[in-house]
C-alpha cells in the first residue's frame, strides 16, 4: 500500500508575534498623530492643562521640520521627564474615573507618540529647581541634561515622520499644513481667552513673522471671550452676534451666534466646545443647523461660537484617540437647549439685521477710484444764503433779472410743494395737537418718505435712512403670522381612504413608532401593522397629495443619523413659506403713505423681519455718516 499525501493546498498557519515597543508606539502615532496640526494641538493642549499664561508656537514649512512651543506653566522636574516620555504616563488622571476629565491631554499618549516618529526635545525648569532636557528620535530615549531655561517648557519637534517615511507621502502642502495648524491654534485660543497665544512662522531661519497674535482677555466671562472673538474672527462677527446664556438640567449653553442675515457660504464658521475642549460633533453641528433652518436656505450656514459645559460625569471624551468627539449621556438635552436657546436669542433680536448688508450696499455705491489723483479738492462746507442766491441768479437764463435776495434760509424747501418725492402731505395749516406724538422719526425703522420702482420704500430714521423690499418684509411678516396660527390651531390632518402600509425592519418600525405622538401632532399619523411593518392613516392637509411612503423614509433616516427627524417641520415651514410669498405684497404695487408706515411698525413687533424665508435682508440701514462719507462730505 502506498502512503497518503499529504496535501499542500491548505495555508500555513499564521504566527502569534508580539510586536517591539517602536512598532507599538508608531502605530499609536498613527491614531494621535495625523499631521504637524495634531502635533500642535497636543503640545499646546498639555501648555494649556501646565497653568501656562503665554504660549508662542513656532513653525518651519508647515510644521514638517520644526514644532516648537514655548510656555510658562509649571514645568517638569528633571526625574518627570523621562516618565513623561513613557506611554501612559499623565499627571492628569489617576486611572481611577475615566469619565471625570477636567484637562485636555490625559491619555499620556501625546509625547511618546511623537518622539516614535520625529526628533523631539523636551527643555523644562520648575519653579525653585534647575532646568533638564531630554531628548527622544525615533522611538530611542536619550539620558537627562542640565540645560538652561529661566522657567516653564519648550517643546521642540524636528523632522515630524522622519521615523515613518510613508506618512511623509500623504502630507498636504506648506501652506495647507500651516492653514490647519492655524485654525488649531486660533480654536483653543477661543477655548481660553485668558491666555495669550502667538503663532510665528519661522521657515528660512530667523525670528519668523507673526501669524497669529492675541494677548490675554480680561474681565467677564462675556466681556472676556467677546474680546477674544473679535481678534480671532473679526470685528464683523461680535458686531453681529448675539450673545447666548441658557441652562437646562445641569447643562448651561453660553457663546455668541451671529444674526441669520450674517450667514456664511460654509460651514467654516461654526465653533463647538465642550467643557472648553474644542469638538467636531456630528450631532452638535445638527442642532446649530436645525435651530436657523427656519432663517436660512440650504446653501447658507449659520455662524456661531458655541460652549457646552457640563458635568464631565455626563460625558464621554474618550470616543476618539484625538478626542475630537464627545458622547452625551442625555444627546436629546444638549441638542434641545442649542435649538431652544438659538431661537429664542433670535427672536429677541426683533427685526435686526448684520450691519455687513449696509457694509456690502455702500461698497456697491462708492464709485470706481480715478486713475489720476484730484488736482484740487472739493470744499464741501455749506454755502451760506447770499452765495446759494448768487449762484441761483448766474444760473439763471439772460432775460429774467435778479431775484431779490431771500429774507432767510429757506434751503430746498420751495420744492417740497411742486416737485418733492415725498408722499407724506404737508398740511397748509397744522392744527396745534393737545399731547404731541412722538417723532416717528426717532423709531428703530423711521418714516415713509417714499416709494421707488413700486417695491422699495424709502424710510427717514434719526440718524440715517432705511431702504426696505417691501415684498421681503411683508412675506416674512405673513409667514410668522402662519406659524403662530398652526402652533395655536395645530396641523389639520386629512385621513387617507385608503391606509398606506410601509414594510420595515423591525429594529426601523420600533423606531418610528417612538416617535409617533410627536408625528400625530404635525398631522402625521401612524400606527404599528404587524411584524416590522407601519400603516400610515393620516398626512398633513396642507401637504395635499403626498407620498406617504418617502416622506416616512426620509423621517426614519433623520432618526437614524441624529435621534430626531425635523424632516416634515421643514415640509410643513416651505408650504407656510410658499403660502406667504403668494399671500404677501408683490412687487410693483404703490403704496400710501400709512401703509408703508403701518409695514414699518409691523416689522418692528415682530421677530426676524430683519430676513425673509430665505435668509436674505429684508431691509438696507444706511447711517448718515456713512452717506456724508460717500459724497466726501466728512
Amino acid at each position: 500500500m502506498s502512503s497518503p499525501k499529504i496535501s499542500t493546498d491548505q495555508p500555513l498557519r499564521p504566527v502569534i508575534r508580539q510586536l517591539d515597543s517602536g512598532a507599538i508606539n508608531r502605530i499609536a502615532a498613527g491614531e494621535v498623530v495625523e499631521r504637524p496640526a495634531s502635533a500642535v494641538k497636543e503640545l499646546v493642549e498639555n501648555a494649556v492643562d501646565a497653568g501656562a499664561r503665554r504660549i508662542e508656537v513656532c513653525v518651519a514649512d508647515g510644521g514638517k521640520t520644526l514644532i516648537r512651543v514655548t510656555d510658562d506653566g509649571c514645568g517638569m522636574s528633571a526625574e518627570d521627564l523621562p516618565l513623561a516620555m513613557s506611554r501612559h504616563a499623565t499627571s492628569k488622571i489617576d486611572g481611577s474615573d475615566l469619565l471625570n476629565i477636567h484637562t485636555f491631554g490625559f491619555r499620556g499618549e501625546a509625547l511618546p507618540s511623537l518622539g516614535a516618529v520625529g526628533r523631539l526635545t523636551i527643555t523644562s525648569r520648575p519653579v525653585g529647581e534647575d532646568a533638564a532636557q531630554i531628548t527622544v528620535a525615533g522611538g530611542d530615549m536619550g539620558p537627562v541634561k542640565p540645560a538652561a531655561l529661566s522657567g516653564g517648557t519648550v517643546v521642540e519637534l524636528r523632522d515630524l515622520f522622519y521615523a515613518t517615511p510613508a506618512r511623509l507621502k500623504f502630507m498636504r502642502s506648506d501652506r495647507a499644513e500651516s492653514q490647519a495648524i492655524s485654525d488649531v491654534v486660533k480654536r483653543l485660543a477661543m477655548a481660553e481667552p485668558s491666555i495669550g497665544f502667538t503663532l510665528r512662522d519661522v521657515t528660512g531661519g530667523g525670528a519668523g513673522r507673526v501669524v497669529f497674535r492675541s494677548d490675554p482677555e480680561t474681565g467677564d466671562l462675556f466681556d472676556a471671550l467677546r474680546g477674544r472673538l473679535s481678534g480671532v474672527l473679526g470685528g464683523e462677527f461680535t458686531e453681529n452676534a448675539l450673545a447666548i446664556d441658557a441652562e437646562r438640567e445641569g447643562v448651561r449653553l453660553t457663546g455668541y451666534a451671529a444674526l441669520p442675515t450674517y450667514s456664511r457660504g460654509a460651514a467654516v464658521s461654526q465653533y463647538l466646545f465642550v467643557n472648553g475642549r474644542p469638538v467636531r460633533d456630528k450631532q452638535l453641528i445638527g442642532a446649530l443647523r436645525a435651530a436657523y433652518m427656519d432663517f436660512l436656505s440650504r446653501d447658507r450656514h449659520p455662524a456661531a461660537v458655541l460652549f457646552v459645559d457640563c458635568d464631565p460625569q455626563k460625558v464621554d471624551v474618550n470616543v476618539h484617540p484625538a478626542k475630537s468627539e464627545v458622547r452625551f449621556r442625555d444627546p436629546g438635552l444638549v441638542r434641545g437647549l442649542i435649538v431652544s436657546a438659538l431661537r429664542h436669542a433670535l427672536a429677541e433680536a426683533g427685526h435686526r439685521a448684520s450691519t455687513t448688508v449696509a457694509g456690502a450696499t455702500l461698497g456697491a455705491m462708492r464709485a470706481e477710484p480715478v486713475a489720476t489723483p484730484r488736482p484740487f479738492q472739493y470744499q464741501m462746507d455749506r454755502p451760506s444764503a447770499a452765495a446759494r442766491s448768487a449762484s441761483y441768479y448766474g444760473q439763471a437764463p439772460m432775460m429774467q433779472p435778479a431775484p431779490p435776495a431771500p429774507a432767510r434760509d429757506t434751503g430746498f424747501a420751495e420744492f417740497s410743494t411742486a416737485y418733492s418725492g415725498r408722499v407724506v402731505d404737508i398740511p397748509q395749516a397744522a392744527p396745534t395737537p393737545e399731547a404731541p406724538a412722538p417723532d416717528p422719526v426717532h423709531l428703530p425703522l423711521g418714516v415713509a418718505r417714499g416709494q421707488v420702482h413700486e417695491n422699495y420704500i424709502i424710510a427717514q430714521t434719526r440718524d440715517g435712512m432705511v431702504i426696505v423690499d417691501q415684498h421681503a418684509a411683508h412675506e416674512r411678516l405673513v409667514y410668522e403670522k402662519l406659524k403662530k396660527q398652526m402652533a395655536e390651531n395645530g396641523v389639520a390632518a386629512q385621513a387617507l381612504l385608503i391606509p398606506e402600509v410601509i414594510d420595515l425592519s423591525e429594529s426601523d418600525s420600533a423606531r418610528l413608532l417612538e416617535h409617533a405622538d410627536d408625528l400625530a401632532r404635525m398631522g402625521l399619523s401612524i400606527e404599528s401593522f404587524g411584524a416590522g411593518a407601519v400603516a400610515v392613516r393620516e398626512t398633513p392637509a396642507i401637504l395635499g397629495n403626498v407620498d406617504a411612503k418617502a416622506m416616512v423614509l426620509d423621517i426614519l433616516d433623520e432618526l437614524t443619523d441624529q435621534g430626531e427627524s425635523l424632516s416634515l417641520q421643514a415640509r410643513l415651514e416651505a408650504i407656510l413659506s410658499r403660502v406667504a410669498c403668494h399671500g404677501s405684497i408683490r412687487s410693483g404695487r404703490r403704496m400710501r403713505a400709512e401703509e408703508m408706515d403701518a409695514l414699518l411698525r409691523e416689522m418692528e413687533a415682530t421677530p426676524h423681519s430683519g430676513q425673509c424665508n430665505h435668509g436674505r435682508p429684508t431691509y438696507v440701514e444706511l447711517k448718515l455718516s456713512d452717506i456724508e462719507r460717500l459724497f466726501g462730505r466728512t
